[in-house]
């Protein structure tokens, strides 16, 4: 069975983070072929990091390749903080392990690096800005979708509704930019909700790996069509996941940046909402769409 990268779930604790005041802040990013954006950075002053940006997780995560012979000093896991630089800014972050993280980078780093600020990630540019407030034009502006953002435990999550034969299901999705895939969808949830499962053509079963190396199976099907805001995406294949819970006590579903990617975002973390334009990404093939058959 294939095995799949499941870059991002891993849950950490919330923290305050100590940085210089930098009114806006433009950082070139990469894409790999696997739909991660990855970043440069510089680790306690010395190590120069490709480091992935994931909203599905908290403060500086590394693999363990790198935690052990890769940097010029070996950290102190889970206690001691370390400045990371990004861009013109110096954060303070403490430092995690994990087995596995996005293909071309060394780790990942969370959204709360930037608790406070405006987060702009132009896809069509390949920019992430960090603003100190959000620009006027984008609230203004018809063409974003807005989406109030709920934290629970630290996760960022906003609402999206998916539909299948005529069945629309509205819930909480996790906002999860280390997630390589479209939409991964709780298997309770959509029982909770009289989805229509069974009316979801299987693609295909393949096994994911989560952070620490761990075993996911997953199921992909087509789901009909994916609801964020005014913006709906037809035809999505969906992963159906029943072992795997972001979290303990509640049932949510996930986005990953296979759908993510085809919108500029903006990420409002003065005023929990985040912005959602269209870009050039927005009609391209879905990593896991069935190849059309060739006559």
């Amino acid at each position: 069975m294939k095995h799949i990268l499941l870059g991002s779930l891993l849950l950490l604790a919330r923290h305050g983070f100590a940085q210089a005041r930098v009114s806006s802040d433009t950082i070139a990013f990469a894409m790999n072929g696997q739909n991660n954006m990855y970043v440069k950075a510089v680790f306690n002053r010395t190590d120069t990091l490709n480091l992935n940006f994931d909203t599905g997780t908290t403060e500086l995560v590394l693999i363990n390749r790198v935690l052990k012979g890769n940097l010029k000093t070996v950290p102190k896991l889970y206690t001691t903080e370390y400045p990371l630089q990004i861009g013109k800014t110096t954060y303070t972050t403490k430092v995690y392990d994990a087995e596995l993280t996005a293909q071309e980078t060394d780790g990942r780093f969370g959204w709360d690096l930037f608790k406070n600020k405006v987060v702009e990630l132009d896809y069509d540019r390949s920019l992430l800005i960090v603003h100190a407030e959000l620009p006027t034009s984008v609230a203004k502006n018809k063409a974003y979708a807005a989406l109030d953002i709920e934290f629970v435990k630290d996760l960022m999550l906003v609402k999206g509704a998916i539909e299948q034969d005529g069945v629309v299901n509205e819930n909480l999705f996790l906002f999860d930019t280390g997630y390589q895939r479209t939409a991964m969808l709780d298997n309770d949830l959509l029982k909770e909700g009289g989805f229509p499962i069974d009316k979801m053509p299987v693609l295909k079963k393949v096994i994911m790996k989560g952070a620490q190396g761990n075993e996911i199976p997953v199921i992909t099907a087509n789901l009909n069509a994916l609801t964020l805001g005014q913006y709906t995406l037809p035809n999505v294949p969906a992963q159906l996941v029943t072992t795997h819970k972001p979290l303990k006590n509640k049932n949510i579903h996930i986005l990953g940046n296979d759908v993510l990617k085809r919108f500029n975002t903006f990420l409002d973390l003065q005023h929990d909402v985040v912005y959602l334009k269209p870009n050039h990404l927005y009609s391209v093939a879905f990593t896991d769409q069935p190849k059309k058959s060739v006559r």
